[in-house]
């Protein structure tokens, strides 16, 4: 574990590995590159307004920001070398909508299916993502200014996806962003240790920026590349006669999704015969939390490493060990499958002989076998909501309007396939999580049969004295609509694409 974030790494990397710049408006401007070189020197213009790690914080008031990345097929219309491409990760260089398997391991089929998307597919597919942060309301005139700049400078066209302002709510009305892991910075902790036996939130640096030990202690894979080729660059600290291009970059998830907030509601009072208490009951039990995002409380809280209850944030200290059966929050509930908040051993510290038996398959559930460690799989959500706020009571009116909101969901990962992919693939989508049958996540499932037939849109809630309540034919709430895979480089790394070479 060589490897530590120093000030110069916090130097060379951008903010958003440290914050989502919450209390800054937000716009999204995607280009499509025309001429490369000119595009390169406008980009080059650009980057001075980039806000860099150490520029967060200490009393710093930020007003105006900008953060860049881009797709694999925009490196290359801006130059890069295939050869340097092709030493990015594979999910990354194929792209997120250009695979049909990824697609399918995905549930990015039916209505979710990347021929309908908006963007991100074919000549829809951005070169460049611009993320635009100001204190303005008026953002989205700087956006148009911006996308304009760049119609004239070698781009040949460019989208504006506004985010909205719902406070720490999503259009569905709950408390956002609870939960995130804290990045190990200073290299505490050694991964694989007995602290690794219970569930912890102390996330090693290298699950999120490439150049540092990862969970499993070792260097994700990115382009390193001879000195005499990029001597800016800073060495790799794993092959130290080479330079490392992904040193502090990362990857950046980039999905928009539809969400159907009036149908979601009006679906949950029908199921709940109508009555209000039993029906916001149904819909906490699908989520996970309480609207207001608190835990269940029968759930108990305790310490955990990484975990930080904030002032004004909801519980975050909790795991799902008293509640294995999922009597107290079902086990498909979103927020339980996005994170099953286990540790190396499901069941937490245990002695020798129960490890043993563990680690050769004669004992365990379905369960155990399915969610087992949470640590490898963690991502850093940086997303914004679009579109207008609905409440709940007002959806369920006959004349309310359709909001035509969602979320601009945007993760930070170093290895996408491993991170992100698995979450979606395995947890989210799955019908098969954790031993059940038929069920996705009730909120981000596309309800396609699986396979052929079988269905996928039940909601099981287990009950501790009676049978389990199961609710069919749930709709699907929430819609992808576009999205693409960026790789958002550390500073030196943008510097040395955007040169001549």
């Amino acid at each position: 574990m060589a490897a530590r974030f120093t000030a110069e790494d916090a130097a060379d990397t951008q903010a958003l590995l440290k914050t989502g710049f919450d209390s800054l408006y937000c716009c999204y401007v995607l280009l499509r590159v025309a001429d490369g070189h000119r595009a390169r020197a406008w980009l080059r213009l650009q980057a001075s307004k980039v806000t860099r790690f150490d520029q967060v914080g200490g009393g710093q008031k930020l007003t105006r920001t900008l953060q860049i990345a881009f797709t694999a097929a925009g490196l290359g219309k801006l130059g890069l070398d295939p050869a340097v491409l092709d030493q990015f990760s594979p999910e990354f260089t194929v792209g997120l909508a250009d695979d049909p398997s990824r697609s399918r391991r995905l549930g990015d089929l039916g209505q979710n299916d990347p021929s309908n998307w908006r963007w991100g597919r074919g000549d829809g597919e951005p070169h460049v993502l611009l993320m635009l942060f100001d204190e303005s309301d008026q953002i989205h005139a700087l956006a148009e200014g911006v996308r304009s700049e760049a119609l004239a400078a070698g781009y040949a066209s460019g989208i504006i996806l506004d985010s909205g302002d719902m406070g720490d709510r999503e259009p569905f009305g709950f408390f956002d962003g609870a939960s995130q892991p804290m990045i190990d910075w200073k290299g505490q902790r050694s991964p694989g240790s007995e602290s690794d036996m219970a569930f912890h939130n102390l996330i090693a640096a290298g699950e999120f920026l490439l150049g540092y030990p990862n969970e499993y202690g070792l260097y994700t894979e990115r382009p390193l590349l001879p000195p005499q080729q990029a001597a800016a660059l800073p060495p790799a600290e794993d092959e130290p006669a080479l330079r490392d291009l992904g040193r502090n970059g990362t990857y950046l998830v980039f999905r928009q999704l539809d969400q159907d907030v009036r149908g979601f509601w009006r679906w949950i009072q029908h199921e709940a015969g109508g009555a209000d208490g039993p029906a916001l009951a149904l819909a906490e039990a699908m989520v996970g939390r309480h609207i207001d995002g608190a835990p269940f409380a029968a759930l108990g809280n305790r310490e955990i490493p990484g975990t930080a209850n904030k002032p004004g944030y909801p519980r975050n200290d909790f795991t799902y060990s008293r509640d294995r059966a999922g009597t107290i929050c079902p086990i498909g509930a979103h927020i339980r499958r996005a994170n099953p908040r286990t540790g190396d051993y499901p069941t937490g510290r245990t002695g020798l002989i129960k490890r043993l038996l563990t680690l050769f398959g004669l004992t365990g559930t379905a369960e155990d076998d399915r969610i087992a460690s949470t640590r490898f799989h963690r991502i850093l959500r940086r997303g914004r909501e679009y579109g207008k706020e609905l409440d709940r009571r007002e959806a369920l009116k006959p004349d309310a309007a359709d909001p035509q909101s969602g979320l601009h969901f945007i993760c930070l990962n170093a290895n996408p396939a491993r991170q992100f992919e698995f979450v979606q693939g395995a947890w989210i989508a799955s019908a098969k999580f954790a031993g059940m049958s038929n069920e996705q996540d009730p909120l981000l499932g596309n309800r396609v049969p699986f396979p052929g037939t079988q269905p996928t849109d039940r909601f099981t809630r287990p009950t501790a004295d009676g049978p389990c309540q199961v609710s069919a034919g749930l709709p699907q709430f929430i819609t992808v609509v576009g999205g693409a895979y960026f790789f958002l480089p550390g500073l030196r790394a943008l510097d040395w694409l955007l040169a001549d070479h």
